[in-house]
């Protein structure tokens, strides 16, 4: 027998899935639940999940709504559903930005910590328009992809408007944007404590006399934005400029480290910088500033090209969760690092189904909840919410 390394040891004891727990823990309620099947509730598909849970321990799952298709555009509104017993079962569909003919998606929750407030931001564009459209600069300012932000104070029960943003954190030069998709972040400690920092993408227009149609993938780059009253108003962060066509960050996720630094990882949109979909980078100053460029993430090598989410434990390791196919979106796992993100282990594939965008969240001291796009034919049939113990 091949000995376990250390490393996969410690990994282990902190993650250990509900379906091999012991009868004693049932008292932890279900393995699973499935808040979104496609062809129900008014809309054709459900993708993009992203969750949180709230300061009174609701959990909320929210996805876009195709109404006609699966298609990124079109009509589509950001809908909602609340569990108030941990991800089991899911109150009745609820719609929070409707598209009304455009295109809303992208939700990036998070939870103010001052106040409690759960803060969305979101992104929007013409209903009629496509990305590539979009990334060739072929689409008037109010028809592109413009950034808002809504709020709760009520436990996510009811929402505010969405009110635009865009002047605050999207350059003239920018033409796709796209926030998260998955959960934002509330940061917790250092001298930015309380700051709200949504992960995001954009694509930029090529430099003046380049033949380039700014569809490219290298004209791809993840930046962040950034809130310190509680989501009122917004400033942009770091932004990963590159654009080299070695790296092409695109949709991204941060996590925060015990010693506060971030984590942030991206998805390689077709990059040339080595084998592997995935990259990563780090910031020392609460989001403001990369301390180095994103590389590949060697340890990750079997994800393929799609997003990905991360979680930092409260009390254990950096957890991340992907499709673990590198050919295809299937076969959604997750991985454990236990020194802030330099290497990953792989824990566990939760099926062999298709699957592909997920979101951790942290339940409580002892389990987590993995909200993901899967199905048994194609990866976009239901979104599914599997709990996972923590002993």
């Amino acid at each position: 027998m091949i000995p376990l390394s250390r490393a996969l040891l410690v990994a282990t004891a902190f993650l250990t899935p509900l379906t091999a727990v012991h009868p004693a823990h049932s008292t932890h309620g279900c393995v699973s639940s499935v808040p979104y099947v496609g062809g129900r509730g008014g809309y054709d598909t459900y993708r993009i999940p992203a969750t949180v849970v709230t300061r009174h321990g609701t959990v909320l799952a929210f996805a876009e709504g195709r109404h006609t298709g699966a298609a990124d555009s079109g009509d589509i509104d950001v809908v909602l559903r609340r569990s108030t017993d941990g991800g089991c079962t899911w109150g009745p569909l609820t719609v929070v930005a409707a598209g009304e003919g455009n295109t809303r998606g992208n939700p990036a929750p998070v939870v103010a910590p001052r106040s409690g407030a759960v803060v969305l931001v979101t992104s929007y564009n013409g209903g009629s328009v496509t990305e590539t459209q979009i990334m060739r600069g072929e689409v008037a300012p109010s028809q592109g992809r413009r950034e808002f932000v809504q709020r709760s104070e009520n436990d996510g029960r009811s929402f505010t408007p969405p009110r635009d943003i865009t002047a605050e954190v999207k350059p003239p030069n920018w033409r796709w944007y796209a926030t998260g998709p998955g959960h934002a972040l509330a940061l917790t400690r250092g001298p930015h404590t309380g700051r709200l920092l949504v992960p995001a993408d954009h694509s930029t227009a090529p430099p003046p006399g380049s033949s380039d149609t700014g569809r490219e993938p290298r004209y791809y780059g993840a930046h962040a934005l950034y809130s310190d009253d509680g989501g009122r108003t917004w400033h942009l962060g770091f932004v990963d400029d590159t654009y080299d066509g070695a790296t092409n960050a695109n949709e991204t996720s941060i996590a925060q480290l015990p010693d506060g630094r971030l984590y942030i990882s991206s998805r390689d949109q077709n990059g040339s910088g080595g084998p592997g979909h995935r990259l990563d980078t780090y910031s020392g100053d609460g989001g403001g500033s990369l301390v180095r460029p994103f590389a590949v993430q060697r340890t990750l090598n079997d994800v393929p090209v799609v997003e990905g989410s991360v979680l930092q434990l409260h009390k254990g390791p950096l957890l991340f969760s992907a499709p673990s196919v590198p050919t295809a979106r299937r076969a959604m796992a997750l991985w454990s690092s236990t020194n802030d993100g330099r290497t990953f282990t792989r824990l566990r594939t939760l099926s062999d189904r298709p699957a592909a965008y997920s979101d951790l969240v942290q339940l409580g001291r002892d389990r987590v909840g993995l909200l993901y796009e899967t199905g048994a034919k194609a990866p976009y049939e239901r979104i599914e919410f599997q709990r996972l113990w923590l002993p």
